[in-house]
């Protein structure tokens, strides 16, 4: 009987201990990772789903989106407006496009990261552009790189490198002075079919995506319908695959008036106002920090103070 006993108790406690390692497993267990988006990915989500591409300049912004799901994160040279406060993309170097790109990659972990080639680091030849595509991926940490205008030879050259690419057609910024200001392009016909063979031409050399900026909407799902690669608009109409827009504009975190195209979501300029003017309320009125807000004294540290002070 006490035999039987004992048994039991032995099965009992490995039992338990058993439930106890399965338990402290189960805890241990980190939390599953989606597997990053990749650029075959998206282009076989044509007709499919539609994407979304957000621009980020830092970590903040960057895990910000990535957490959101978005299926693309994009450096995009527009940082220049909205993080350094300058008043075009043009001045925007590839150092500060690789410095920022590494910081967005510490937070965009599932999203594609997309870096932006800067204004003269594809211009000016094939192989530099090849060489600045080169470093965006390989200091920069971004897994593709967006260039803009029709630029097939450009194109092929870094696809052949192996880094895939985003192409960039209609209003694309860096070539502001030619087009005498932030016009939407491609309102007249011969303009307008000129764009739709451009943008042909950039998918047979390899363009994996196309970004379409400020174009009439009707254009817009012309070029979706004749291309077989996802065009991403930003004010190119909702006939496109996916939609782009700049973190700080959709935020509410730029300053001055917005594009046609862009929606604010919420209002985090306001937000912060707010909250910094409490703080220096609070500060001013002596209400901070509180006494939960300070850490407390060790033992025997207000004596020696006081004796400190005392003999001062």
């Amino acid at each position: 009987m006490e035999r039987k006993t004992g048994h039991r108790a032995q099965g009992a406690g490995r039992r338990g201990q058993d439930a106890g390692r399965r338990a402290a497993a189960t805890v241990r267990q980190p939390p599953a990772i989606p597997p990053p988006v990749t650029a075959p990915e998206l282009r076989a989500a044509k007709g499919a789903r539609r994407l979304v591409m957000v621009t980020a300049v830092d970590e903040p912004s960057a895990r910000a989106a990535d957490a959101a799901g978005v299926d693309v994160v994009l450096v995009g040279d527009s940082l220049a407006m909205a993080a350094l406060g300058r008043p075009d993309t043009l001045s925007v170097t590839l150092d500060e496009m690789i410095h920022h790109t590494r910081a967005a990659a510490a937070g965009a972990r599932r999203a594609l990261l997309v870096a932006d080639m800067p204004f003269g680091s594809y211009q000016t030849s094939v192989a530099d552009a090849v060489r600045s595509a080169c470093r965006l991926v390989a200091e920069g940490g971004a897994r593709a790189v967006k260039l803009e205008g029709p630029r097939p030879e450009e194109t092929a050259a870094i696809v052949a490198a192996g880094i895939p690419v985003v192409a960039h057609l209609g209003l694309t910024p860096q070539s502001v002075h030619r087009f005498g200001g932030y016009r939407v392009q491609g309102r007249e016909v011969e303009a307008a079919l000129r764009l739709i063979d451009d943008a042909v031409a950039l998918e047979r050399a390899g363009a994996f995506l196309l970004v379409l900026e400020a174009i009439p909407a009707p254009l817009g799902e012309a070029v979706t319908r004749r291309v077989a690669i996802p065009t991403i608009g930003i004010g190119a109409g909702p006939g496109c695959d996916g939609q782009v827009l700049v973190f700080a504009d959709l935020l509410g975190l730029s300053a001055g008036p917005a594009p046609r195209f862009v929606r604010r979501y919420a209002d985090l300029a306001g937000a912060a106002r707010s909250g910094i003017a409490a703080f220096a309320d609070d500060v001013r009125a002596g209400r901070y920090p509180a006494a939960a807000e300070t850490y407390p004294s060790p033992a025997g540290l207000a004596a020696a103070l006081a004796r400190r002070l005392g003999g001062d």
